[in-house]
């Protein structure tokens, strides 16, 4: 799958890049460096003291991106969220290469189609650097996650990162890529 993506990425995405870009070099064509995908427990696990909530989380984020997940720390100390410096707040997973090109396919071509009424993906969740950021609600979307194993619903949020310095190249690169936006 992702030798597929990245030989369709080379041979054919680049050159229609540069073409509708205006782009003269294909190392000017805006390229995909990584994808974050971003588990927040910070409610769920009411405050870092379930350590059954994170095992789950840690779990199942590896089993959608097939890489180990990370937990990510509060950094600092806020009252008005009952939040310690240190304390577990949601795990993390950083696709690149391969993996991620797998988990892009996997994405665009099998989970994202499942999804029931789903109409594309806005476009209005880039920021103004080229990125683009997927809000889920819930892990069991994914087929990788058995849904009657899941103990708690957890939402997730997928960053693509890219090279590019525009939101029309980022949108033009992600579309050539397979990512499904609304039409406007």
């Amino acid at each position: 799958m992702a030798p597929t993506l990245k030989s369709r990425y080379r041979d054919e995405i680049v050159p229609e890049l540069m073409s509708a870009l205006g782009y003269k070099n294909a190392m000017q064509a805006p390229k995909l460096e990584k994808v974050v995908v971003n588990m927040g427990l910070g409610r769920l696990s009411d405050a870092g003291k379930d350590d059954k909530v994170f095992a789950s989380a840690v779990e199942e984020l590896a089993a959608i991106t097939g890489q180990r997940a990370v937990v990510t720390r509060a950094r600092k100390s806020i009252a008005g969220f009952k939040l310690r410096e240190g304390v577990k707040i949601g795990c993390k997973v950083t696709l690149r290469g391969e993996r991620m090109l797998e988990f892009v396919y996997r994405l665009v071509n099998l989970t994202l189609p499942q999804v029931r009424d789903f109409r594309g993906l806005p476009l209005n969740s880039f920021d103004g650097n080229g990125n683009y950021t997927i809000g889920l609600k819930e892990q069991t979307i994914f087929p990788e996650i058995d849904s009657t194993k899941v103990d708690k619903v957890k939402g997730m949020n997928i960053t693509f990162v890219t090279t590019a310095k525009s939101k029309a190249e980022a949108v033009e690169l992600l579309r050539r890529l397979g990512v499904p936006f609304k039409s406007q």
